[in-house]
């Protein structure tokens, strides 16, 4: 599940990458999510032997829980089962991190997810988008584009959220965090 905020005005900010993980992976898988049960956007299909549901709620960040909710509710998924992609201000550009059963950390996309579950047992992609280098406000800075010398590095870090997520389904959580959360693509960058 991938948070974000609907709308070509928030398309290219920084709070979306979530859904850009996921619109990366629906189009390695040739999917399109037509759907719109749930107040989300959504497709469901087969990985490699696996049934998953793709989901980018449209009821804006604040309110991702609900879609969420009514998908797990739908499915009968169990936490753990879930894997929510979001943006992360305290993590810098080019790191990924892999979790489970965290708090919210100030993401009220995340906070709402807990809030309607009733639980944070579920895992997350962590995506670092880093702080603001200008002095913009927390809510100016999530809400813009990449800064043009960013946008290549950005990329890159959609691609290996990928990665992560595909692990998650093939592997588990825990592989997924073994081979994830090592990584980091500013010094893979710095090197070559």
């Amino acid at each position: 599940m991938g948070l974000g905020n609907p709308g070509p005005g928030y398309e290219t900010s920084r709070h979306n990458i979530g859904f850009k993980v996921v619109d990366l992976w629906r189009k390695d898988l040739g999917l399109s999510m037509n759907s719109r049960r749930f107040r989300a956007k959504t497709t469901r299909a087969a990985f490699r032997g696996n049934n998953i549901i793709l989901l980018c709620p449209l009821t804006f960040m604040n309110l991702s829980g609900e879609s969420v909710r009514a998908c797990a509710d739908y499915y009968a998924l169990e936490t753990g089962r879930i894997l929510v992609v979001h943006d992360d201000l305290d993590i810098p550009l080019g790191r990924i991190r892999v979790v489970r059963d965290r708090g919210a950390g100030g993401h009220k996309g995340v906070s709402s997810i807990i809030r309607h579950l009733g639980s944070a047992g579920f895992c997350r992609v962590k995506v670092g988008i880093g702080h603001p280098r200008y002095g913009e406000t927390v809510e100016n800075y999530v809400l813009a584009p990449f800064y043009a010398d960013e946008k290549g590095l950005a990329q890159e870090a959609i691609r290996v959220a990928v990665n992560a997520c595909e692990l998650f389904v093939l592997e588990g959580v825990e592989s997924a965090m073994n081979q994830i959360n090592c990584q980091n693509l500013v010094n893979k960058e710095e090197k070559n």
